[in-house]
């Protein structure tokens, strides 16, 4: 039990550290300009995909496996990622 919730503390604190960037960004230059929805939506994607790799680090036993499914999810978080900020695939999504 003690160990789920270190994970989770663990997940919230990278998932917090990566959103401090744009955040610290923004104060220093006019380049990046995020809105309370693009943090909102960073936030859901990163933990998501954290809260992801943990369910899979518990669930799954065979290294190989593990080592697929969270690069799967990586490279998903990734493109995801990508096509909201600048639209590599062109959907309607995509960013500006």
């Amino acid at each position: 039990m003690i160990i789920q919730h270190k994970r989770l503390y663990i997940i919230l604190l990278i998932a917090v550290s990566i959103l401090l960037i744009p955040l610290l960004a923004m104060q220093f230059t006019e380049e990046v300009k995020w809105t309370l929805s693009d943090f909102l939506v960073a936030a859901f994607l990163l933990l998501g995909t954290g809260l992801m790799i943990d369910l899979v680090l518990r669930k799954v036993t065979k290294t190989t496996y593990r080592i697929a499914l969270c690069t799967a999810l990586l490279i998903s978080l990734f493109l995801i990622w990508a096509e909201l900020a600048v639209g590599i695939f062109g959907t309607p999504l995509a960013g500006q």
